[in-house]
């Protein structure tokens, strides 16, 4: 983990005590995905602009309105980066006729959901990064088309019900992983975050904040409506994604990753599945070994080599 002396998020007190996100909107109680934005939101401060793709965070807005304190427009689900390059192209000759000052200078967010992020938004994604766009992708990940009826994405997990995956096995699939995506593109830093662990995701946000160029923030989003869990498990969901295994906290930056929480021991992956109802076909009326196998041997996987690497350092 950074030194926290590096941060001036220490301790949960030192998290800022007024949001900058309104209460009071149309997204759905528990979501994950909003108490993730509204964390980031607070560090990143008023000098923004959110350029909204189409999905779940749009419900925020009835026109004229929105809850962003900042500013805000919405683009069609795979234009967001294209959008993004536009603003920021026109903040930029703003400052060089002295319309605006640095301090009126906008920070450019790119807010998006999975569905976007990993399928129909990538080719403007990485048009965006091979350009050296200034901006800051922000993807809080449900996991599924959760603005139309939870259909399968391509970052849904491995044997997850949804709307167009469901019987007894569920999605046979595997989750996209978009942060490898991502660094196989060389950005300024890519991170993922989840508001179960608000130090961290502040301490990730501050970090890019401070950044120019490419960078990104995925954010696992647990969801109630679209998981099938009670809203007042959103918290525990998310600290049980971190504490078996499943979404690693972690951060690319120079070239390399690294990880900013090493959940050890790791709990097993049943632990977090089991809570949910999109997993509860792999449990009854029969439990389905060889789906619950693939699940923790795919995550021993990941871990294996970054334990061992701890314990040879210990």
């Amino acid at each position: 983990m950074p030194d926290a002396g590096e941060s001036r998020f220490r301790r949960m007190r030192d998290l800022p005590s007024r949001h900058m996100l309104g209460a009071g909107t149309a997204v759905c109680a528990g979501c994950g995905g909003l108490s993730a934005l509204t964390d980031a939101y607070d560090v990143l401060g008023e000098n923004t602009v959110f350029v909204n793709a189409a999905g779940c965070m749009t419900l925020m807005s009835v026109y004229p309105f929105t809850p962003f304190r900042g500013s805000w427009l919405y683009t069609a689900m795979a234009s967001a980066p294209a959008g993004a390059q536009g603003v920021r192209d026109a903040l930029d000759v703003l400052r060089a006729k002295g319309r605006i000052t640095p301090r009126e200078d906008l920070q450019v967010i790119v807010l998006t959901g999975d569905g976007t992020a990993g399928g129909m938004g990538l080719s403007a994604t990485s048009g965006a990064i091979d350009r050296n766009l200034d901006f800051i992708y922000f993807c809080y990940d449900n996991e599924g088309y959760g603005n139309t009826g939870q259909q399968t994405s391509a970052l849904t997990p491995h044997g997850a019900a949804t709307t167009t995956d469901a019987g007894n096995t569920g999605f046979r699939g595997w989750k996209k992983d978009l942060f490898a995506l991502w660094t196989a593109n060389k950005p300024v830093y890519a991170a993922t975050v989840i508001a179960g662990e608000p130090l961290d995701l502040a301490r990730k946000i501050e970090k890019a904040r401070a950044m120019h160029g490419p960078r990104m923030i995925l954010a696992l989003a647990p969801c109630p409506t679209g998981w099938g869990f009670d809203a007042k498990l959103s918290f525990e969901i998310a600290r049980l994604a971190v504490k078996t295994g499943i979404w690693p906290l972690k951060e690319y930056i120079d070239g390399a990753v690294s990880h900013t929480r090493m959940p050890h021991p790791r709990l097993p992956v049943e632990d977090y599945l089991k809570p949910q109802e999109r997993f509860a076909h792999l449990f009854g009326p029969r439990r389905n070994e060889t789906a619950l196998r693939e699940i923790q041997d795919s995550v021993d996987a990941y871990w294996q080599p970054w334990e061992a690497r701890r314990d040879a350092e210990a």
